[in-house]
């Protein structure tokens, strides 16, 4: 049966590749990807809102709800049990895993993704993990457009397009943002914009909000409706909102990345369960906002204009009716929002920071307007304006897109009256965060290791070459006991006119010894017993790690001004020898691949 399939298959590619050309293909591939992402992104949704609504249906708003301690702690242990089990593989950190995917130009993304992700996640975010969907669907979708591409045996250019464009389906899909999720992939995942790969991503995305639409209705995500107009005079407040988005931002960047640092150094995963557990535990105690998503708390935000309706985003807990602390409740919130969300990650939970981000930003933006209407000198600033505003200011700051914000943010509620606002914000915050961290959440740990890809395209074919690629390993390898004779020998053996000097029992680098250094005694034979390779090695001027990214080599060698530069691993040990001409045929090669369309 299996034999059968197989041949099908490959009947089907023969006839395709008769048939139907490349970029015809593509665009089928690329429509399919759309429809599977949304139904995709519509499961996970569906299911993380019956567990939410089975578990908490009974709960009484006006006072604290001790389940709240045990349901987040069961999810992240259902979540982490499966992800160890079955899964068997890190599925975390979705959003790393594609940009590095694309940074290593395979574009191959592993088959369980396609399911994995969702179901942890569905576990995770149902119980109460206070972390969001669509990271997650974001890594289904591109492993649904990597496997798909897989299946019909497309190159490996094919492949990252369509890795692309399961990405903006995704995004398109869980949020009915086209726009955004076109964006988001050019902007975040950095994929390279020419026509033959934007008209295979609109297509996704089109097709993903378009079913999106057809399965559950035409209203935005978030009801909006604009009570007051935007005012010229209320640009400079704009400004400020801009900058303490910014702000915030980076206080979740940096918090996340130290909490994550922490969990890392737990190698056990119950004691990681553990820790996580009761931190989420009580914190979604203490704060039920932090329950979940938190979507609900961004529809009251952006809905509500009396204090009655706002004093309600505190029930379920200990401070309910007590709606003069309801400012510093929302920055309690703010303070501890990042502490549950890589508590729920670092726990075992599966989830990603989208919503994080909105989240944060709905409630920055609205203490923002609703501290500043407290002061008489200040003009008026509609708390649910600003709360919208503060979603676009905080997700441009923590993702480093501020593009993807403003069309988020305006396609999620409908906003477009507000657009020239949500530009200044996204841009304020973008500005602010980038003087303090040139990377956004999700590539900063590529960025570590020189694996990430970016639009600026020197840098770019750099990233995508490879050190084992150029590192040449032909040079025959002399010791320091060796004498002048032996050395010879090692010459006549020899096309190079570099010889490696390392240590006979470790392997460790010493020197090197250049021909040109020894021609003038090299034949003399009454002087081969006298002098040793000790005597006649020279230090190199600089050594390149196996580890080091080919900017950071091609430094090196701006530094140094050689030619050629020893290889070695962490301990020093040689490895081999790098060249520059080696570097730039290689660099060639991939420039003329990576500029093709």
């Amino acid at each position: 049966m299996e034999k059968d399939k197989q041949s099908l298959l490959q009947q089907f590619i023969k006839w395709r590749e008769r048939n139907i050309n490349e970029k015809q293909f593509i665009l089928i591939l690329s429509f399919l990807v759309g429809i599977f992402t949304a139904t995709a992104a519509l499961i996970l949704k569906f299911f993380i809102h019956e567990i939410q609504n089975f578990l908490t249906e009974n709960f009484d708003t006006t006072e604290a709800n001790y389940l709240y301690l045990v349901y987040p702690v069961v999810g992240i242990f259902l979540a982490g049990w499966f992800v160890r089990n079955i899964v068997k593989d890190d599925i975390s950190h979705g959003v790393t895993k594609i940009l590095y995917a694309i940074s290593r130009r395979q574009g191959r993304i592993k088959r369980h993704n396609i399911w994995s992700s969702t179901i942890a996640s569905a576990i995770t975010i149902g119980f109460g993990g206070s972390v969001g969907a669509e990271a997650p669907i974001v890594l289904t979708g591109s492993a649904i457009g990597s496997n798909l591409g897989s299946v019909f045996k497309m190159e490996h250019r094919t492949l990252m397009l369509l890795l692309g464009c399961g990405a903006a389906g995704a995004i398109a899909g869980i949020f009915k943002a086209p726009i955004a999720g076109v964006v988001f992939t050019l902007e975040v995942l950095m994929i390279d914009l020419t026509m033959s790969s934007l008209l295979p991503l609109l297509i996704s995305a089109v097709t993903a909000a378009t079913v999106s639409y057809v399965i559950t209705g035409t209203e935005a995500m978030f009801k909006f409706h604009l009570d007051q107009a935007f005012e010229l005079e209320r640009i400079p407040y704009v400004i400020l909102l801009g900058i303490f988005c910014g702000l915030v931002s980076l206080y979740f960047t940096r918090m996340m990345n130290s909490i994550e640092g922490v969990f890392g150094k737990l190698a056990n995963p119950y004691k990681r369960l553990a820790f996580g557990g009761i931190m989420l535990s009580i914190l979604i105690f203490l704060f039920p906002p932090l329950y979940g998503e938190g979507y609900d708390t961004i529809n009251l935000l952006l809905t509500g204009t009396t204090s009655a309706e706002w004093d309600t985003v505190m029930n379920n807990s200990m401070f309910y009716g007590d709606g003069n602390l309801l400012l510093i409740y929302l920055l309690l919130i703010i303070f501890f929002k990042v502490f549950a969300s890589s508590a729920t990650n670092g726990g075992g939970g599966c989830g990603g920071i989208f919503a994080p981000s909105l989240y944060l930003g709905c409630i920055a933006g609205f203490i923002f307007s609703h501290f500043s209407n407290g002061l008489e000198f200040a003009a008026y600033l509609p708390e649910k304006n600003f709360a919208l505003m503060g979603m676009a200011g905080v997700m441009s700051g923590v993702m480093h897109a501020p593009l993807t914000g403003v069309f988020l943010i305006a396609e999620l509620t409908g906003g477009y009256d507000l657009f020239l606002p949500l530009i200044i914000v996204s841009v304020s915050s973008y500005l602010t965060i980038i003087v303090f961290e040139p990377h956004s959440i999700y590539s900063m740990r590529l960025a570590k290791k020189g694996q990430l890809i970016t639009h600026h395209k020197d840098k770019a074919v750099l990233t995508l070459m490879k050190m084992e690629n150029v590192v040449e390993k032909d040079f025959v390898v002399v010791h320091p006991e060796m004498d002048l004779g032996e050395l010879v020998k090692a010459i006549a053996a020899s096309h190079r006119n570099v010889f490696p000097v390392t240590d006979k029992r470790t392997g460790e680098l010493l020197g090197v010894v250049l021909l040109d250094d020894i021609r003038n005694i090299m034949f003399r034979q009454e002087l081969y017993h006298r002098f040793t390779v000790n005597k006649l090695m020279i230090s190199v001027p600089a050594k390149i790690y196996e580890t080091d990214g080919m900017e950071q080599v091609m430094q090196t060698f701006d530094d140094t001004k050689a030619w050629n530069l020893p290889v070695v691993d962490k301990d020093g040990r040689y490895q081999g020898f790098v060249s520059k001409s080696k570097i730039f045929n290689s660099y060639r090669q991939v420039l003329v691949h990576f500029s093709e369309d």
